[in-house]
């Protein structure tokens, strides 16, 4: 299995006791801004972050790492009771509870790896976009884009489906998960996102359905 990182300050056995059950190659640090830099040198297939104990720490960790423009996929361990503190959707790519079977865990990280379409080597192209499903990044006329990993998710999604209109509903089911806890304003807020890096000249590539949706301009 690829490299799994773990920002917490408990023992990954207290942690999530299922990590010990799938045997990753797991990097420990602790759940710390100033840990970011050296767990993404690894490149991790995902970046588990743990807000069981201390929510106010995870989401100031997570807020650093939206910052920096990461292309890692976010996993968080969170209570139940937690889930309603803070608006995990828009910092996260999935969620587990600290006593998630080895089973549970497997699936969610085959899930991320799937909706990302890791490692098939594609090069999808919208307009002067091209995006690059292996590596991660997207270019426009040359550019380099410095998109999120849902952000980058969420394009790749619309693009593979050009002039193809994607409901919100859809699109919170196949690029964040079917069973996601987020809403439907999680879209809109990552649409607006992603419309602003791409800028005046091609923020048009990704159109609005009004009341229904999006969907990539097929005559981009």
């Amino acid at each position: 299995m690829a490299v799994l990182a773990l920002l917490s300050d408990r023992e990954p056995s207290r942690a999530l006791p299922a990590l010990g059950e799938l045997h990753p190659d797991l990097k420990h640090e602790p759940l710390s801004v100033a840990s970011l830099d050296h767990v993404l040198a690894f490149e991790p297939m995902a970046l588990l972050v743990d807000a069981a104990e201390n929510p106010a720490q995870a989401w100031s960790v997570l807020l650093s790492l939206r910052e920096r423009s990461r292309r890692v996929p976010v996993v968080l361990i969170v209570e139940r009771d937690v889930l309603a503190r803070y608006p995990w959707d828009e910092a996260v790519d999935e969620f587990v509870y600290p006593g998630a079977p080895e089973s549970e865990l497997r699936a969610r990280l085959a899930m991320l790896r799937r909706r990302a379409g890791a490692g098939d080597g594609t090069i999808v192209r919208l307009g002067p976009l091209q995006i690059d499903t292996d590596s991660y990044k997207v270019t426009a006329a040359g550019l380099a884009l410095d998109l999120t990993f849902k952000e980058f998710e969420l394009l790749r999604f619309l693009a593979l489906r050009p002039g193809r209109v994607c409901t919100r509903p859809a699109l919170l089911r196949e690029v964040w998960g079917y069973d996601f806890y987020g809403g439907t304003r999680t879209v809109d807020v990552h649409v607006r996102r992603l419309r602003a890096k791409l800028g005046p000249e091609h923020e048009h590539l990704i159109e609005t359905v009004r009341s229904v949706g999006y969907r990539a301009s097929g005559d981009a």
